[in-house]
């Protein structure tokens, strides 16, 4: 749609080019009535309402394209075509490209691009109508109705498309042949299932009762309006008047159900011979005149009183029915309000639009819970058959509450679905859908899944981690490889998409594969020196801890240290690694590692913070006083060299303003000693794989993972796994 404020701007759902009438709907100032052209919904083309879940992205195919004779393409077509597809999503290069070919009138280019579009954009359902009036008008009606079905399938909740598809049905079908009727009231069926339920679905209730009346099927038309008077749409009023307009215009026998129709008759008689006893009782009382005898009604012929009395009887109960779905329409009326723009585009949504569609979720949500607790007031199925929607019949408690609560699930459902058009692009919305149908159906969620990653969230990572978490989670370990293989593709280069798949393989006991992945990480990132540094870090844990192998562990410091020797985390790490060895074989490695991490280009505080843990073991664990104070002595020309205190090295305080404290609480000055002495120092860190210091010992990548490769991909903490294995609730 058209941003605020820029009316020459094309529509995201392609509408502002065809009439005068479609840029007035495109206004984001829409009137109530005009909201209902652009309520739809990405769900799936649903023949009953237990599975609004969307279309299998591995079923949405474009048609084949129709031939025709038109041969060189326009002279700016390559151009565009090139900017759009260099950078597939740069919505504007597409909609550029859709206009020129639009204003050329080429049918060849504008099938190509709008069979490109579609395909990564297919929730702009003015575009499907566009490639079916262009197919229609090139003489191709089949191709016409296939380019429709797929809009369908991608857009289900569309109330628009739907009309333009049986629009298109009326105008190109015979409808002297017997089947024709058949089919577009299949078509009906199809679409109020799918999107009947929507609160701007108004316009598809219309056309249906109206297209029933023009077929002289006064039943059926009844039976529609007694359907759409349980469905809480903007413009339910109108309906209840419909049907009273229609109750009155016809006989009741032409409007009602037989059965329906044999109930009130039966019932309106007897009550008529109950009011005629009564009367004829009061005028016993009273002479009539010799010979006047009281007027008889012919057996078999039902008089305009009694067809009167059936009438009132049917506004009686379906005035309940009405004062029944009133009440919903309050309910919702105030949500509904709220949303602005439910329609899909590119451009963000603000923070209040994305607060009033959880909170519309939340309350929907909130009504299912109450009725599956304490149902009141269950209501039948809105999408029943028409001889079942005519009928107000009292049902047993059971089937009442099972009722309820099948309606109120698919209500919820098609609120998920409407949002998920609105907002397409937030990972938000989806994961929580996910999280509603997991619980009912593992393959209603997976297909979710499997629609905002495939199609709608391609460049999202988090979306997809949680994707593998969900399949891990349920068994599937190959689909869980296969879709952060995918991620990995789509993103090359993202370091926690590599973690995840070498953890993945580690659960699954794969543990050579696990480290064949992050040794392929290493291979291919020597030429980033800091990445490198962190797959090695990686790769050198997964050696230590669980493969029981420090020498192979070791090489692996060691050679990253040769690419990257100005890197404190992989000294710090190979330091960590000698320490946590067998002390009385590893000082002299400990000693290496220390004098390595001095020579190296590191800033002044590390060094003295290396000097310090090599002061930490040799006094822990020397057996020799002499050695001890060696690398005292050492580290004591360091600090002088660096610019460092007596004090620091005797208590590890960096701050040398810092004064102890005597026992009585004073502060006092501290003097050097005299004479050399063991040093206190300051305790000794975690060792590699501890809890406690564990980031700060192995480089605090936190800072790392927001460098602006990656900052762009949202990720606030130092690993980052809660976005894929605990999805926010």
């Amino acid at each position: 749609m058209a941003a605020e404020g820029c009316e020459e701007e094309m529509s995201g759902n392609g509408e502002l080019e065809e009439s005068s009438a479609m840029e007035a709907s495109d206004d984001p100032a829409l009137s109530p009535t005009e909201m209902a052209v652009n309520s739809e919904e990405n769900g799936s083309l649903a023949v009953a309402p237990e599975a609004p879940v969307g279309p299998d992205p591995a079923t949405f195919t474009m048609p084949q394209a129709a031939e025709d004779e038109e041969g060189e393409l326009p002279a700016d077509f390559e151009r565009l075509w090139k900017a759009a597809h260099d950078n597939p999503q740069d919505f504007t290069s597409w909609t550029d490209l859709l206009q020129y070919c639009e204003q050329e009138s080429h049918v060849t280019a504008s099938r190509r691009a709008l069979e490109a579009f579609l395909v990564r954009y297919p929730l702009c359902y003015g575009y499907w109508k566009k490639f079916a009036d262009l197919e229609r008008r090139a003489g191709y009606n089949n191709k016409a109705e296939e380019v429709c079905v797929q809009g369908l399938q991608a857009i289900p909740l569309s109330v628009d498309l739907w009309i333009h598809y049986i629009n298109l049905l009326l105008g190109t079908l015979d409808m002297n042949l017997p089947e024709s009727p058949t089919r577009i009231r299949s078509v009906f069926e199809d679409a109020v299932v799918a999107a009947g339920l929507d609160f701007h679905s108004d316009r598809l209730w219309d056309l249906y009762v109206e297209w029933e009346k023009e077929q002289g099927n006064m039943k059926n038309a009844a039976a529609v309006l007694d359907r759409v008077l349980k469905v809480p749409t903007q413009l339910y009023n109108t309906h209840y008047d419909k049907f009273k307009e229609h109750l009155n215009g016809h006989e009741p026998k032409e409007v009602l159900s037989p059965e329906e129709y044999e109930e009130l008759r039966a019932l309106c008689r007897q009550s008529q011979k109950a009011e005629r006893a009564e009367r004829a009782q009061e005028e016993e009382e009273e002479e009539r005149p010799p010979g006047e005898e009281e007027p008889a009604t012919p057996e078999g012929t039902d008089s305009e009183e009694l067809m009167q009395k059936i009438r009132e009887q049917v506004l009686i109960r379906r005035d309940k029915v009405y004062q029944d779905n009133e009440g919903e329409v309050r309910k919702r009326w105030h949500y509904e309000d709220a949303i602005k723009r439910p329609y899909f585009h590119v451009k963000p949504l603000d923070r209040h639009q994305l607060r009033s569609w959880h909170s519309y979720l939340d309350w929907e949500i909130a009504q299912l819970s109450n009725d599956t607790k304490d149902p009141q007031d269950p209501q039948q199925d809105p999408n029943q058959a028409a001889t079942e929607g005519s009928e107000v019949t009292a049902q047993p408690q059971e089937q009442s509450e099972d009722a309820a609560v099948a309606t109120d699930d698919h209500r919820v459902r098609i609120l998920f679905e409407r949002c998920l058009i609105a907002c397409a692009l937030y990972e938000e919305f989806w994961t929580r859908y996910t999280q509603y149908l997991e619980p009912q159906s593992v393959d209603e969620a997976r297909a979710v899944f499997k629609r905002a990653c495939e199609i709608h969230l391609i460049y999202k990572p988090n979306i997809h981690m949680q994707w593998a978490t969900f399949e891990e989670r349920h068994g599937d370990l190959t689909e869980a490889r296969r879709v952060l293989e995918a991620l990995e593709k789509t993103l090359p280069g993202l370091a926690v998409v590599r973690l995840r798949r070498a953890a993945l393989e580690r659960r699954a006991g794969q543990l050579d594969q696990s480290e064949a992945l992050l040794q392929e990480a290493v291979a291919e990132s020597k030429e980033k020196p800091t990445l490198h540094a962190f797959y090695s870090i990686k790769l050198a844990r997964l050696l230590l801890k669980l493969g029981r192998n420090p020498s192979r562990a070791r090489a692996v410091l060691q050679e990253a240290l040769e690419i990257s020797p100005d890197n404190d985390k992989l000294h710090l790490n190979l330091l960590e690694l000698e320490v946590s060895g067998d002390p009385w074989a590893s000082a002299e490695a400990v000693q290496e590692c220390v004098t390595r991490a001095l020579a190296a280009p590191l800033a002044p505080h590390t060094k003295i913070l290396f000097s310090q843990r090599g002061l930490q073991f040799a006094e822990d664990y020397s057996n020799s006083i002499q050695s001890v104070l060696s690398v005292y002595e050492e580290h004591q020309k360091l600090l002088k060299e660096l610019g460092g205190t007596k004090r620091e090295a005797e208590n590890g305080d960096e701050d040398p303003e810092k004064l102890s404290k005597s026992e009585d609480g004073t502060a006092v000055a501290v003097s050097a000693p005299t004479m050399p002495h063991v040093p206190i120092t300051t305790p000794p860190p975690p060792v590699m794989g501890t809890d406690a210091t564990s980031q700060a010992a192995y480089g605090g990548y936190g800072s790392w993972y927001q460098q602006p490769q990656y900052g762009s991909y949202g990720y606030q903490n130092t690993w980052n796994y809660n976005q894929g294995y605990y999805p926010p609730s």
